[in-house]
């Protein structure tokens, strides 16, 4: 077995302050990247970057909103000017504004998916013709189960986590011919939504470092492309958009009332096992090894 590195790479991580984007910059650079730490708070990303640094890596801080383009390009043109190329984008920097669809502000909508949706689209972007011009190039979107399958109380974030699968899915046919190779991850972790409902024991397998090794292959030499990667709780699991065999019907037997009649026949798909609710996967992963979830 080949061991995954990433040496003489280049990497970007949005959202490396804490959390998911801190183990995914840690994990790139143990393996011998070099990192962009950015994060909205340049302190926060220089402790990063620091910790890396101090562990024998190399890692620099860039401060930058990801809904703001220009703050973006810059972030893009500094790391092209220290390290003359870049290799792997990671957006994984993000908000929640949780309200349920009636009490929701627009303001909120529109942050969420400023945030989430145009933060990827704009840094994506910044890189394409980079990656382009390489003939190489990995990017990650950051999905989640509430784009998949949909949660409560998060029309805004559910929205932009599916929008970022449809960008994946465009540009890891665009980026092919180049070598660039465009996956998502959909991660579950521990989180402040997540507290009441899980038991101690499962709220520690959920801890971030337990995902970043699945965005590793994501990211590696050897990725796939257009894939949907689950992670949490050292479960992995491949999510994909699938479609029934479907009916044909012809000539006066084409009605309302026929389709109605055989809809069960046409909604029919092969044995898959489909969440119903972003928390199902969550139980599905931590069942998978030996938990309960509460």
């Amino acid at each position: 077995m080949m061991e995954i590195r990433f040496d003489g790479r280049v990497a970007i991580v949005t959202g490396a302050g804490n959390g998911l984007g801190r183990a995914h910059a840690m994990g790139l650079a143990s393996r011998g990247a070099k990192v962009v730490v950015n994060d909205l708070s340049l302190e926060t990303a220089q402790k990063v970057a620091d910790e890396i640094n101090r562990q024998g890596g190399e890692a620099i801080a860039l401060a930058a909103n990801v809904a703001d383009v220009d703050q973006v390009n810059q972030t893009v043109a500094t790391a092209l000017e220290k390290w003359g190329r870049i290799d792997i984008l990671v957006n994984n920097a993000g908000i929640l504004r949780d309200k349920t669809f009636a009490k929701m502000d627009m303001s909120d909508f529109r942050l969420i998916v400023d945030v989430h949706l145009m933060g990827s689209v704009y840094f994506s972007k910044a890189v394409w013709e980079i990656m382009r011009n390489q003939n190489y190039g990995r990017i990650v979107m950051t999905t989640s189960t509430s784009g998949i399958y949909g949660n409560f109380g998060q029309a805004n974030y559910g929205a932009a986590k599916s929008g970022v699968v449809g960008l994946m899915n465009v540009l890891a046919i665009e980026g092919k011919k180049n070598d660039i190779r465009v996956n998502s991850l959909a991660p579950t972790a521990a989180t402040a939504m997540t507290q009441d409902l899980l038991s101690q024991e499962a709220l520690a397998q959920l801890a971030p470092e337990l995902i970043t090794p699945g965005l590793l292959v994501l990211v590696s030499e050897n990725a796939p492309t257009g894939t949907i990667l689950g992670a949490g709780a050292g479960c992995f699991a491949v999510s994909k958009m699938v479609e029934s065999d479907g009916v044909f019907f012809e000539g006066n037997k084409l009605t309302p009332e026929n389709i109605a009649a055989h809809f069960a026949d046409i909604a029919q798909l092969p044995a898959t096992d489909t969440p119903l609710t972003a928390f199902d996967q969550t139980s599905k992963y931590l069942k998978k090894g030996g938990l309960s979830p509460v």
